[in-house]
């Protein structure tokens, strides 16, 4: 072996040598390390036993499957609201500022009974909001819930969820999706309305008997309360028939429950523990706003009654007699009737002129014991019993006239048109609208543009159609049309009258996409300043 040889064979060993003094080192560190954290931790913790998680095994009850079964019929309702006092004013809009969404108030608690709370919502809606703007000019919305009650699409809700409102979205908990939603029709004396989606196939709620309830049954309520979807509440029947005093309607007895009721969860149904709605919650007493173990439920027996009128015309009618009667007064009401002969009744005040009760015969004074055989004994018991009745339908009355008794036959009536000043409702005022205006689709009004109209606008363009109005929330309020815009382009072809924009729109189809070309003047420092190009588009909404 060379002299270099055995030089690189020394090298080589020590290298070896050194990596393996390393390792041992690093190995034994290690050891140490491990040796010292394990002898911290049983340091602290000698007696402890590491906690393990278990397979994964679904705990099964009857209020957890009710969930799954009600939980694809419930829907969450948010509606955007524009008082109509303030729509003109919003047609007068020139410039436009983007605001905040601000906090709204309860805006159906305003006027109820103390106590009592009635839900709308929870969450305020934003929108754009003119220079110098009152408040109550802005957009405001509301939250609340539904339950699907017809595969095609048909929902029973609260009346006061979405009365006023300009637009209606139903969001459905399994896909999270929003539709818009169209009234089908309301009913104010029960609180009740219909809406409709544009889906099929949807899976409908159990209809129940409310009438079988008793106090202690099981109740669960699923709904949005303050936007927070299925939410699922258990508890019970604490009352049944339960008139609000100052409240509730001639035509509301409610169930009474404990199971939690709070904002959003308005129209909302109350199940029975076979999964089957028997109530559609409808609002609670409670100090603090909020709840504190009393909610009411409208029963759904009295539901049905109301959406199936409500589904055949829109609306709901209410047979009646036609007479007036004071409630009973304790005390003082059996000794009146003690009077006339009677131990049991309703003491008939006055009978309406020409109305149902006066041609069949009946007067004041007379005391009213039975109907179709059924006594009554409260002025309610006669109300639920004639305006159930259909209209034109004969009732049996039973009665004690001079303290004989008697029997007469009475058809029923319409009692908006029997008592029309009480239950007619005020008269639909007509928009007033410019003799020279045309009403396009798209939610909009035009307008020719005559020679003068251009001198005074100081429009130098050719052709064009001026907008002379567009209705809040309508597709041309959504993609930016404002009134005063000139229309000069749609679709890319020339427009220079009406019929040119009902052309181009007739021939459109629901999805298609639109798109507008405008002239918009722009505000200067001494009124109106010059006018500028703009565009704006959207997809054709559905009728």
């Amino acid at each position: 072996m060379s002299f270099y040889d055995k030089v690189r064979t020394q090298k080589f060993l020590s290298f070896t040598l050194m990596i393996f003094t390393l390792a041992i080192g690093i190995m034994i560190g290690t050891i140490a390390q491990t040796g010292a954290k394990a002898a911290r931790e049983q340091i602290l913790a000698p007696d402890a036993t590491p906690l393990t998680i278990p397979n994964t095994a679904v705990v099964q009850n009857e209020f957890s499957k009710l969930a799954k079964i009600l939980a694809p019929s419930v829907v969450n309702i948010s509606t955007e609201y524009i008082p109509k006092i303030n729509q003109a004013r919003n047609n007068n809009r020139r410039r436009v500022v983007p605001q905040q969404p601000q906090q709204d108030d309860d805006q159906d608690g305003n006027g109820m009974p103390d106590l009592l709370q009635r839900f709308f919502g929870g969450q305020g809606g934003g929108g754009g909001q003119q220079f110098g703007e009152p408040e109550e000019d802005r957009r405001s919305g509301g939250l609340g819930s539904g339950i699907v009650v017809d595969r095609n699409g048909y929902i029973l809700t609260n009346n006061h969820v979405v009365e006023k409102s300009t637009r209606i979205k139903v969001k459905f908990a399994n896909d999270g999706t929003e539709y818009p939603a169209t009234l089908i029709g309301t009913d104010k004396d029960t609180d009740l309305a219909v809406i409709k989606v544009d889906r099929k196939n949807l899976v409908a709620a159990k209809i129940g008997n409310s009438d079988a309830l008793q106090p202690g049954d099981w109740s669960i309520a699923i709904g949005s309360p303050f936007g927070f979807d299925a939410t699922v509440t258990v508890g019970i029947i604490s009352a049944l028939a339960r008139d609000i005093p100052g409240d509730a309607t001639s035509f509301q007895h409610f169930i009474q429950t404990d199971a939690a009721i709070n904002p959003g969860n308005s129209g909302g149904p109350l199940a029975n523990i076979n999964g089957e709605v028997i109530g559609i919650n409808t609002m609670i007493a409670s100090r603090s706003g909020g709840y504190q173990g009393i909610g009411f439920a409208l029963p759904i027996n009295t539901a049905v009654k109301v959406y199936n009128q409500i589904i055949r015309s829109g609306h709901v009618t209410r047979g009646s007699i036609g007479i007036r009667f004071k409630e009973d007064t304790g005390a003082n009401h059996t000794a009146l009737l003690k009077v006339y002969g009677a131990d049991h009744g309703i003491f008939v005040d006055s009978v309406e002129p020409n109305g149902p009760a006066d041609k069949g015969g009946l007067k004041s004074q007379d005391v009213i014991t039975s109907i179709n055989g059924k006594n009554v004994h409260k002025g309610q018991d006669l109300i639920d019993l004639v305006a159930e009745s259909d209209i034109g339908s004969t009732l049996k009355v039973a009665l004690v006239r001079d303290r004989k008794p008697s029997t007469l036959d009475i058809v029923v009536g319409d009692r908006t048109k029997i008592f029309a000043d009480q239950y007619g409702g005020a008269k639909t005022e007509e928009p007033e609208t410019a003799s020279d205006t045309t009403k396009m689709k798209f939610g909009m009004s035009v307008q020719a543009l005559r020679s003068s109209d251009r001198q005074k606008l100081s429009f130098k363009g050719n052709g064009g159609v001026m907008i002379a109005s567009t209705e809040p929330g309508s597709f041309a309020d959504d993609i930016g049309l404002a009134k005063g815009d000139i229309i000069v382009e749609l679709n890319r072809q020339q427009i220079t009258s009406p019929e040119d924009i009902g052309k181009i729109q007739n021939a459109l189809k629901t999805g298609e996409p639109v798109a507008f070309h405008v002239m918009r003047q722009t505000a200067g420092p001494r009124g109106a300043g010059e006018w500028q190009s703009l565009f704006v588009a959207g997809n054709v909404p559905a009728q």
